[in-house]
Formats: structure tokens, sequence, C-alpha cells
């Protein structure tokens, strides 16, 4: 059964995970570096990770199309976007919230690696899906 704490868990290893891939890259470099590099660190993290995974747009009950792509979904159940660029504006977290919601999905990570400490340039949202799963 998956619950708070099993997402906990799994998000934990997603960030020590992009702090193993920081710690050995660096900042400066593009976004699709980065992502390669998470894929393999999360692969021997033994989770299950999807890529560049398309996401329709659902509208009123109907698939309106879309062209939306997920940067990383780790064991269906959290949504992984990555970001090399100066700054996170609110734009980038109002992005992944709409993803979480299309998803439906309990958890998201918004990653910029272009920065000195990846901790501080990470963000973490719930989702109602989340509170709605039992704690332990």
């Amino acid at each position: 059964m998956v619950t708070q704490q099993y997402i906990n868990e799994v998000s934990y290893k997603i960030v020590g995970a992009a702090i193993e891939v920081h710690k050995h890259l660096g900042p400066g470099l593009l976004e699709s570096v980065y992502h390669s590099c998470m894929i393999d660190e999360l692969n021997n993290a033994e989770l299950e990770v999807k890529s560049q995974v398309h996401l329709p747009v659902n509208y009123k009950g109907k698939n309106i199309g879309g062209n939306l792509r997920i940067d990383l979904l780790i064991n269906d159940l959290i949504i992984v976007e990555l970001k090399a660029v100066e700054a996170i504006i609110p734009l980038y977290k109002a992005q992944l919230l709409s993803y979480l919601k299309l998803a439906k999905m309990p958890k998201g990570l918004l990653i910029n690696f272009n920065c000195e400490n990846i901790t501080n340039n990470l963000s973490s949202l719930v989702t109602e899906e989340f509170a709605k799963l039992p704690k332990n």
C-alpha cells in the first residue's frame, strides 16, 4: 500500500540522487546533461524511472491533446521537473502543480542544478492526492 511515508522515502532517494549528480558535475551545464545523469543515479537507487512522459490535457472529461512532457516520473508516484536556470520563478512551481493535478500524482519535486547548494534550490510540492493517503 502506498503511504505518505513511502512517498517521502522515495523523495529522499531522489534528492540524494540530485545531490550526487550536482556534487560530480556542479552548476552551469545544460538541463539535458543533468537529466541523463539523474536517470542513471535513480536507476542505481533501484527506482522505476520514466523519462519524458507524455501528459494528456483533459478538459471537462475530454482529452484535448497537448504536448506536455514530464521530465521524470518516479515509481509512477512522483513527478520530477529538472531545471538549469539562474533562478526558480513562480511559473515553474505553477507548471509543476498543473502537471501534478493533470496526472493526479501526490508529490512533485522541482530541482534546479544551476546553483551552489542543490538543497536550497529544490521545491517539494504535494497535492490533495498526498493528503488522502495514510501516513504509515
